[in-house]
């Protein structure tokens, strides 16, 4: 076997960013087409595409990274606790370090949401996640881009990059199901929100829990 040096390296990151298969082409498709490609990943061809959990942690690292790098204010999950050292605290400081796995877990959420309100539609869970990991992924790019911008320049983008990702994600996944019909996105919209606000309750509900069982 070749041994391991600079040029087999190179060769891994182009492979990687090959833009006929790799992460670039699959950012390019999220970004032109992200309904039929993701349809296209589930039925048919699925060599093409990052694989869907690959690409949201590699994603939501990139995010992560821009924001510690830059000492930037986190507007993705900005939770305040005039308890700091409360249970609900850590957590919440959890999802800020591993978004990557937070988002995971805050897909199958907004996958059940989304699963009730497009009863219709013959796609299961898991599906549904792989759609999410290629969307949410896609948002916390955007994320990292406006997040860039703000530590440049100074201009307060990262949530004005909030907006565009919620918009980005409301489109993409509403493509997915029925582009030609407002109702489509608006329950995209609602289900994102929902997903959101129910972990958010059951990171309250479960840390306050556990607070009070430690008092006693």
């Amino acid at each position: 076997m070749k041994r391991i040096d600079g040029h087999y390296l190179m060769h891994e990151i182009e492979h990687v960013l090959h833009f006929e298969r790799g992460f670039l082409y699959t950012v390019r498709e999220l970004i032109t087409n992200p309904g039929k490609n993701v349809k296209n990943y589930l039925s048919e061809n699925r060599s093409r595409l990052v694989k869907p959990i690959i690409f949201i942690i590699l994603t939501s690292l990139f995010y992560s990274v821009v924001v510690g790098f830059f000492h930037l204010e986190d507007g993705y999950i900005n939770y305040m606790d005039d308890n700091l050292q409360s249970t609900a605290s850590a957590m919440f400081k959890w999802i800020q370090a591993h978004y990557g796995y937070a988002n995971i877990i805050m897909g199958i959420f907004i996958a059940l949401w989304m699963k009730l309100f497009f009863r219709k539609y013959d796609y299961n869970i898991f599906e549904l996640l792989i759609l999410l990991c290629f969307v949410v992924g896609m948002s916390m790019l955007i994320l990292a881009i406006f997040g860039f911008i703000e530590g440049i320049t100074h201009i307060k983008t990262l949530q004005i990059g909030g907006i565009v990702a919620v918009i980005y994600l409301t489109w993409a996944i509403g493509q997915f199901y029925d582009g030609k019909k407002i109702a489509s996105y608006v329950k995209v919209f609602v289900a994102y929100l929902l997903g959101t606000l129910v972990v958010s309750l059951l990171v309250l509900i479960t840390g306050g829990i556990i607070d009070n069982l430690l008092k006693h």
